[in-house]
């Protein structure tokens, strides 16, 4: 089982991320890292949310690229946190991902990631695999940092043309 941890702190209070990340609407913007296609919306505050992660995996692994997820939201804390499962391909696995959110206080918040990822296969993890496919998989914290800053920059536009 592998294990992955970072933080990321972006301009902007924990109302403006919150409202980012469970932003439902049609016109979410896509980021280049990846898309995520909301199956089922969950409760009022997303608890139950069922969404589909697609996202850049090696390309050795002979699925064009790409990697998939299926993922539901649950102990789903409005403003603070929220965790997922997930089944993944390739590498047929699963992960379990938590996302807390800090107020740092001067319009500021930091995004805490926990995940931890296993595939189904003991002969891929034996192999040395799973931890290789995790590690290329995590090692954009800068790019999903981008990605965020820029969904609070069109956040903050689409509210100040409303």
């Amino acid at each position: 089982m592998q294990r992955h941890e970072y933080s990321v702190v972006v301009n902007a209070p924990p109302q403006e991320v919150w409202n980012l990340f469970w932003y439902r609407k049609p016109d979410r913007p896509q980021a280049k890292i990846g898309s995520i296609t909301i199956l089922h919306p969950g409760n009022e505050v997303g608890e139950g949310l069922v969404r589909h992660c697609t996202f850049p995996v090696p390309k050795v692994l002979l699925s064009g690229g790409v990697g998939k997820s299926w993922e539901w939201l649950t102990e789903v804390r409005p403003l603070e946190s929220w965790k997922y499962d997930a089944i993944g391909k390739p590498l047929w696995s699963r992960a379990e991902g938590r996302t807390r959110l800090e107020d740092l206080g001067d319009g500021r918040t930091r995004i805490h990631f926990t995940e931890t990822y296993e595939t189904f296969s003991p002969v891929w993890r034996r192999l040395g695999m799973e931890r290789w496919v995790h590690h290329r998989i995590s090692r954009d914290n800068d790019t999903i940092l981008a990605a965020i800053e820029g969904g609070i920059r069109w956040m903050r536009r689409r509210h100040a043309e409303a």
